[in-house]
């Protein structure tokens, strides 16, 4: 366990630990539905219900059904949960190795551009900063906050930043 936590990117351990806190949350309600319906009500409220009528085999047939709707619910709330979550975490780190996910990056750079270099780390505005591996370059190009689009190459984990309106793509790596 110990290996995966530390392997793990940081956004992704944070949102599996955001993750778990909604399962357990979600998880308490099923603990209370073992309890009978007229030890969650206080006195009044399950008069005022009408639930004094019940006969003790109705009360029992409520309390088991009431039972099972509740775990069924929140069995359905704890997946749900758990999807979103996954999405989110795929969605979130684009780009680093083994991420899964393949989406496009679309954002603006946060400052000046003054064209490609080697080794520069170009930061966006969505807090991701990806550094240049290739030797590609744009002299002249002089521009604040520019929109870049990073697209994945179709095999491997290889990236690719392209400025808009420019032609010229440089090879990428996520560092954040």
């Amino acid at each position: 366990m110990s290996a995966i936590l530390l392997s793990t990117p940081r956004p992704a351990l944070s949102r599996l630990l955001i993750a778990a806190a909604i399962a357990l949350t979600l998880a308490a309600p099923a603990a209370l539905a073992q309890s009978k319906i007229e030890q969650q009500m206080s006195a009044e409220q399950f008069k005022a219900a009408g639930l004094d009528q019940l006969s003790p085999e109705q009360l029992s047939n409520l309390n088991a059904w009431l039972n099972r709707t509740l775990d069924s619910e929140t069995s359905k709330a704890v997946v749900k949960a758990k999807e979103e979550t996954r999405a989110q975490v795929k969605h979130e780190n684009r780009g680093f190795l083994g991420s899964g996910s393949r989406e496009a990056v679309v954002a603006r750079m946060t400052g000046p551009f003054n064209g490609f270099a080697r080794g520069q780390t170009y930061i966006l505005d969505n807090g991701q900063e990806w550094r240049q591996d290739d030797n590609a370059d744009l002299p002249g190009v002089h521009l604040d906050a520019p929109q870049v689009r990073i697209t994945p190459s179709v095999i491997g984990n290889t990236w690719y930043m392209a400025v808009q309106g420019y032609n010229t793509r440089a090879k990428v790596t996520r560092t954040k």
